[in-house]
């Protein structure tokens, strides 16, 4: 349990990070951000399909891969209707990072929101992940989406302080959105805890998020902004280094 405290602060901690460097380096550059979240997104990749969903396949059983197929699908719904409740992250981050010169508080902060929104089944893959026993796999999945927290943390504190609201108040509003990854990362872990007998499609549901992230999210933002070759090898460096680790650790 002492594991998954740590683990759950260092996911939500690694959004702080973020804000933090957000806050150093409010005009970093767009390729900068685009190798990172790329180099995240490969890992996440990664972590999804060894640390999730070939283990949902495994503790299935007979109908193992009827069960990971629904949880993959499950798991992408759920983060397309949250697309359909709040904006795109990307392309509204995009919006904001560019009008700096006119910026609306309340779109602003709608965008914080859907970053807060998006977060939770992030963590609830966390903490799933430790259902499956393997303390090692589990920590390596929670690395990815903290690696992918930090360009995310950052992205947040330019658009609110263009928008006018005081550095302490941005600082607090990124740091919630950390929180709500906390949450989920003990929701992910107790409601496996509690009943082992929907870990795979527990294990499933939370691969088939990050799936849906990666693909929706992460990939069409690296490739915006003319860095697309750069983020392509981010990513194949990111998740060979995923391969890696998961053979060293396992």
């Amino acid at each position: 349990m002492k594991l998954v405290v740590l683990t759950a602060l260092g996911v939500g901690g690694a959004t702080v990070f973020g804000a933090l460097i957000g806050f150093l380096f409010k005009k970093h550059t767009h390729r900068f951000s685009d190798i990172v979240l790329s180099f995240a997104a490969g890992v996440m990749l990664a972590a999804a399909v060894l640390g999730l969903i070939i283990p949902s396949l495994e503790y299935g059983g007979k109908w193992g891969v009827w069960v990971t197929v629904i949880g993959i699908l499950t798991g992408a719904l759920a983060l397309s209707f949250m697309d359909r409740v709040v904006p795109h992250l990307h392309r509204l981050a995009g919006e904001e990072l560019e009008a700096h010169h006119n910026p609306k508080l309340g779109k602003v902060l709608l965008f914080v929101t859907a970053i807060a929104i998006h977060n939770l089944p992030e963590g609830i893959a966390a903490g799933v992940s430790f259902g499956s026993g393997d303390a090692s796999q589990a920590m390596l999945i929670a690395g990815g989406i903290a690696l992918q927290n930090i360009p995310e943390g950052m992205v947040i504190i330019g658009p609110m302080l263009a928008a006018g609201v005081p550095s302490r108040r941005t600082f607090v509003l990124a740091a919630l959105t950390g929180v709500v990854e906390v949450a989920g990362t003990f929701l992910g872990y107790f409601s496996v805890s509690l009943a082992s007998a929907i870990l795979p499609f527990a294990l499933a549901f939370a691969g088939g998020t990050m799936l849906y992230v990666i693909s929706d999210e992460m990939i069409p933002e690296t490739h915006a902004h003319g860095s697309q070759r750069g983020a392509t090898w981010a990513l194949l460096v990111g998740f060979c280094l995923m391969l890696i680790s998961d053979v060293l650790l396992g």
